[in-house]
């Protein structure tokens, strides 16, 4: 990989009148954005359905997409929606989603869709090639909403444990509904498809996102219990998390059922397989979340109050990616190499011939000898000024004890006034090949802006950005360090699965 660049921006914080972004006509001016800026790569959060929390980490399925993303706008130029239809819609704040409203609000406008639409041969073919996942999903989402939304460990028995009767019954006497599913997955995936095309001929490279674990609540679990650690009536064993880290003191508690690795290994790791197949074919690299996951997971006892009392236990290594590259050829992934990484989590990620992330909030303790210090990096990695998971640059920077932000500033060179610019300078300068900023670190935004804080499960991933924050002077700076230091795009060509040359 030659020297480049990229930004950080998940499609839902894009600009839209619809309470939350969309993929028209904004995420189409953001590719052009890109390019003004002379970017090579966007990198999102997973695309999948938001659950608990909003979390795109948290999904009611690893195959489907986010629905919520469909533009209104493309929907109305298909003649599916009408200009009186999109005229009723209420006015939502363009600053934050308000996903409750954004929910109520676009599954109204899109069954008006829906109503007219009528089937098509591509349509027949999706829900053909797409029923390994789409069948068990629609029936999921068809229960899910006849449940009031309740997870479905808490349905009655029949349909938490998938009586053949009662899935044959729910086909015939629900077929309208679950149809109305898989027209909001065809959707999804024919506009991103098109947004991924105009990308990919502007030379911009899509990063995506696997989350490591599934939501407890969701298709996967439910349509395969025997890929988790699940009793016999779909309750967790043990549960995910990571130990007390820099985030927080007593751990993260993040609930998702651990799998089956060793069920997982007889049959192929199939489902992973699947899994990466499906992905590859939205995005053209992937960034594998909590990839330490693959060496050793943390085990916390079900029903746990916090993840401190968890143990580690041995994952997959070595022979899931070896099982997967027989399937699906090199991999274009990238390892979210960070928590806690031991001598083997790293042995693992150079035997995989993976890029690891290296993270500039991370980087001044004191220590010389730490890790993110630009000087300390290698090559073959990626430099990122923090991730959706850290405060925006500049709020960092401003919450640093005095002590800290002496470090920053000898490091840098600067004062409070100019910190920002020489940030960014010593992110675009870093040794690494790739370097990818958030979008709000572009901005020069503080911690109101923040994306997701871990630990917590509300309040997060709602941040959107507006036309006006964007100012001539902040495009040309980010064109010109990327110039500067190096990072201009070169040609590229994408290959089978996203493989890159």
């Amino acid at each position: 990989m030659n020297r480049s660049s990229g930004l950080f921006l998940h499609p839902t914080s894009f600009p839209s009148r619809y309470g939350i972004g969309d993929l028209g006509k904004h995420a189409f001016d953001w590719i052009d954005l890109l390019v003004q800026m002379k970017q090579a790569f966007w990198q999102v959060c997973p695309l999948g359905p938001t659950g608990y929390g909003d979390s795109p980490y948290q999904s009611f399925c690893s195959f489907a997409g986010n629905t919520l993303l469909i533009s209104p706008d493309l929907l109305k130029e298909e003649g599916l929606l009408s200009s009186s239809d999109l005229e009723q819609y209420p006015v939502l704040s363009d600053k934050e989603v308000d996903f409750g409203s954004v929910i109520t609000q676009k599954d109204a406008l899109f069954h008006k869709a829906f109503d007219k639409f009528n089937d098509t041969p591509e349509f027949d073919d999706f829900c053909e090639k797409e029923k390994y996942w789409l069948d068990d999903y629609a029936l999921f989402r068809v229960l899910k909403d006849k449940h009031n939304g309740l997870p479905w460990y808490l349905w009655n028995s029949p349909q938490r444990l998938r009586y053949p009767s009662v899935l044959e019954e729910l086909a015939t006497t629900e077929w309208k509904a679950l149809k109305y599913q898989k027209f909001l997955q065809f959707t999804f995936f024919k506009q991103w498809k098109a947004l991924k095309d105009y990308a990919n001929s502007n030379n911009i490279l899509i990063i995506g996102d696997i989350p490591y674990y599934t939501a407890y609540d969701s298709s996967d679990a439910w349509a395969s219990p025997e890929l988790f650690e699940l009793d016999e009536n779909g309750r967790p064993l043990r549960v995910a998390g990571v130990p007390p880290d820099y985030f927080s003191a007593t751990g993260q508690l993040w609930g998702n059922p651990l799998y089956q690795w060793e069920y997982m290994r007889q049959d192929g790791y199939r489902w992973w397989v699947k899994r990466m197949r499906k992905i590859l074919e939205l995005v053209d690299l992937v960034r594998l979340d909590h990839f330490r996951g693959f060496e050793a997971y943390w085990a916390v006892p079900a029903f746990s109050e916090t993840a401190v009392n968890g143990v580690w236990v041995k994952g997959p290594g070595i022979d899931f990616f070896n099982t997967v590259r027989r399937e699906l050829g090199k991999l274009p992934v990238i390892a979210e190499d960070l928590g806690e990484i031991t001598e083997g989590v790293e042995e693992l990620r150079c035997k995989v011939g993976l890029k690891g992330m290296k993270i500039l909030q991370f980087a001044f303790d004191g220590n010389p000898d730490n890790p993110y210090l630009p000087y300390n990096v290698y090559p073959d990695s990626i430099t990122y000024t923090g991730t959706h998971d850290n405060d925006t640059s500049l709020g960092w920077y401003s919450n640093l004890e005095d002590k800290s932000k002496r470090i920053v500033e000898k490091y840098l060179g600067c004062s409070g006034s100019n910190f920002l610019e020489r940030f960014l300078r010593l992110a675009f300068g870093s040794p690494s090949k790739l370097c990818i900023i958030p979008f709000q670190d572009v901005l020069g935004l503080g911690s109101d802006h923040r994306m997701n804080t871990p630990g917590t499960d509300s309040g997060n991933w709602k941040w959107r950005y507006t036309p006006e924050l964007l100012t001539k002077d902040k495009i040309e700076l980010i064109a010109e360090l990327t110039s500067v230091y190096g990072r201009s795009p070169k040609s590229f060509t994408v290959l089978n699965y996203g493989q890159v040359s």
